[in-house]
């Protein structure tokens, strides 16, 4: 794997030893260097679109879905082959829902969303009905008797009667001609994420089920190959104002919707459409779009949405690519290309052990990421560390890499393809002392039994909280200093009213309250002078820049993790153009903090006693618990977390604070 500035290639240093190589660190560095801000500068590498015009295309994509690698409906040999031992399991599933009762959408569940921001009244049940179908689709493939037709096609019918496939949440943000109200539009047909990946399963469905359809009636498959063609076929056509398509110029946001839609439309398109031109004019105009996400990202890799989001971000994209390169019998693929591979080694790379990962932004620090999905990217790119991260993943759940309840058919099908490879591989995590992505400004870093992570960045980044400077402190692979994370989403997640929830304000991460002033969100509140130093292992950063009328000149901030694994050591030197009020300083703890000796916190983990050591003559210190009543949060940390506040003992226009953290003995 590479990251620039340092490279780390499956878990030992090394520096690259061709021209062609040091070339290209250096064309990078000298691009993020006169940038004024490396992480949101899109670079236009328009990767894909350099491959094919659609007069090419259309020559090039392969015919009548020759592409397709699995077995025909009626090939009973080829489906035992590729399910294998999973057959009977599968079956089973999809028996649980033979006598399934389809549940309805009532208005009212749009309304709730409308008036109480609560999504789970639609999620729920919506989620649901796509899940059985899955497992419905996936039992009569893995039998072939026939048994499982009529229920699918009750769940086939019951979802061409819905007045839209897109959720509240979904109408609201992508509606072009209704954006101020979630309510499905008789006049308009929109695509998201819901939409995408339930019109990816039906157009499978169709594929593989057409003729067992219409034994029953022919205008069974008929009217779906409508539906699909009015809610997702021409939809993406006739329109570039979908956000997430990334079209529009003004538009320079871009995140996993984009690789997650376009992957949706993609398998629509090359499932469905017959007519070669059109065909080859879809492809093209998703890889137009799948092209602003490749540039929106950034050389080094990291995935600034967070691990959580890796899947449908970066692993989204490399599905996309898969499925692009299958249809074009190879001719048209970047997965060679090095940021492909970065982007998908961050997934390894910010795993933390036993369960724990980085999760920053929108992430939960427990992610049940997709040994499969990550197997198959990294044997694609030639990334070891990925397919021996996957194989550590898979060798931790069981029955992986297949998931029974999933919205999805192509990821299923292409995992069990690999599943006795990754069964047969030996597991391993990266064992590289610290990874550093310059662009996106994040550093984790390993030492003894510590493991830390820190973030510069900016406030505007996709699903941000508003926490330049923050870090995490795991010890023992037990966390100490934390991110909360993200509570269950509502409509006011991804409203202008995001910042007044308590997850995603600065006062709850790990970094100060300056002068009075809590941190901005925004792209132009962001970090400077971020910088990693290998040999000492520390990683600093200006982050006055992320505070608004807090009178700060500077505000420069060190975390060193010592190579020797004593523990950790905190600096924060500042000058205030004028001093009102105190300074604070926050910990977000895992772990119930005893503060009763002065100068020491002391935090029980796992049988041992780690120390946060402060100077006693120039702090106060409070501890706070915070009750956790959402149980996205809960079902992470336990029914409670803490806040420990360090208020300054004096007001002065600058100065120098240190903090170590050590275990105690």
């Amino acid at each position: 794997m590479h990251y620039y500035h340092y490279y780390i290639s499956d878990g030992a240093l090394a520096l690259p030893e061709s021209g062609k190589a040091k070339a290209r660190v250096l064309l990078i560095c000298i691009c993020f260097l006169i940038s004024p801000f490396g992480n949101i500068i899109a670079q236009n590498r328009n990767l894909l679109q350099k491959f094919a015009s659609s007069d090419q295309l259309e020559k090039q994509l392969v015919k009548d879905q020759k592409w397709v690698t699995y077995p025909d409906y009626t090939d009973r040999e080829g489906w035992d082959r590729l399910t294998g031992s999973l057959k009977e399991m599968i079956i089973k599933a999809g028996e649980k829902e033979l006598n399934y009762q389809w549940q309805y959408i009532p208005l009212s569940a749009y309304l709730e969303f409308e008036r109480s921001g609560e999504r789970g009244v639609f999620d729920g049940p919506g989620n649901t009905n796509i899940y059985v179908l899955s497992s419905l689709v996936k039992a009569e493939l893995a039998e072939g008797k026939g048994r499982f037709i009529d229920q699918i096609i009750n769940g086939v019918w019951f979802f061409c009667d819905m007045s839209s496939w897109a959720n509240p949440n979904g109408l609201l943000v992508t509606s072009a001609t209704h954006p101020s109200r979630p309510f499905p539009a008789p006049d308009e047909q929109v695509i998201d994420l819901v939409t995408g990946d339930l019109g990816a399963l039906l157009a499978w469905t169709y594929y593989f089920l057409k003729d067992p359809m219409d034994r029953v009636h022919a205008g069974i498959s008929a009217r779906l190959r409508n539906q699909l063609r009015q809610r997702v076929l021409d939809p993406y056509m006739n329109r570039d104002d979908f956000w997430w398509q990334a079209l529009n110029p003004a538009k320079k946001f871009v995140n996993n919707w984009n690789t997650w839609c376009n992957f949706n439309v993609l398998s629509c398109y090359l499932l469905l459409e017959q007519d070669p031109k059109k065909l080859a004019l879809a492809v093209e105009k998703t890889m137009r779009s799948v092209d602003k996400f490749i540039n929106y990202n950034r050389e080094d890799g990291a995935c600034e949405e967070g691990p959580a989001y890796w899947s449908h971000g970066p692993g989204k994209l490399f599905e996309y690519l898969t499925l692009l390169s299958r249809a074009t019998g190879g001719k048209v693929s970047v997965l060679h290309e090095p940021i492909v591979r970065n982007l998908g080694e961050y997934i390894a790379q910010s795993y933390i052990g036993d369960g724990w990962t980085v999760n920053f932004a929108d992430a939960s620090a427990r992610t049940n990421s997709s040994p499969g999905l990550i197997y198959r990217y990294g044997k694609m790119v030639g990334s070891t560390s990925m397919m021996q991260f996957a194989a550590y993943l898979a060798a931790r759940q069981a029955h992986l890499p297949y998931q029974a309840r999933t919205r999805e058919l192509f990821s299923s099908l292409e995992n069990m393809t690999i599943r006795q490879e990754l069964a047969s591989l030996e597991p391993a995590l990266p064992a590289n002392p610290y990874s550093w992505y310059p662009e996106t400004q994040f550093c984790y870093i390993r030492s003894g039994d510590y493991f830390l992570a820190a973030k510069g960045g900016h406030n505007g980044e996709s699903h941000n909280h508003n926490d330049i400077g923050s870090f995490i402190l795991f010890y023992k692979k037990k966390p100490v200093f934390i991110d909360v994370g993200v509570g269950t989403y509502t409509r006011q997640t991804f409203s202008k009213d995001r910042y007044e929830i308590w997850t995603m304000q600065s006062e709850y991460h790990n970094v100060p309250v300056i002068n009075g002033a809590s941190q901005k969100n925004g792209a132009v509140y962001r970090s400077g002078n971020a910088h990693f130093d290998a040999g000492k292992r520390i990683f600093s950063l200006d982050i006055s820049g992320a505070y608004d009328s807090a009178g700060v000149n500077s505000w420069d901030r060190s975390i060193t993790l010592a190579p020797d694994g004593s523990g950790l050591v905190l600096r924060d030197n500042f000058v205030l153009s004028e001093a009102g009020e105190a300074n604070l300083l926050y910990w977000m703890c895992a772990q119930k903090p005893d503060i009763s000796r002065p100068g020491k916190v002391s935090f029980p983990v796992d049988g041992h006693i780690l120390q946060l050591q402060y100077d006693p003559a120039a702090f106060s210190v409070t501890a706070e618990e915070i009750p956790l009543h959402d149980k996205r949060l809960s079902n992470v940390w336990g029914p409670r977390l803490y806040r420990l506040r360090l208020k300054a003992l004096k007001v002065l226009p600058k100065g120098q604070y240190v903090f170590t953290v050590k275990a105690a003995g």
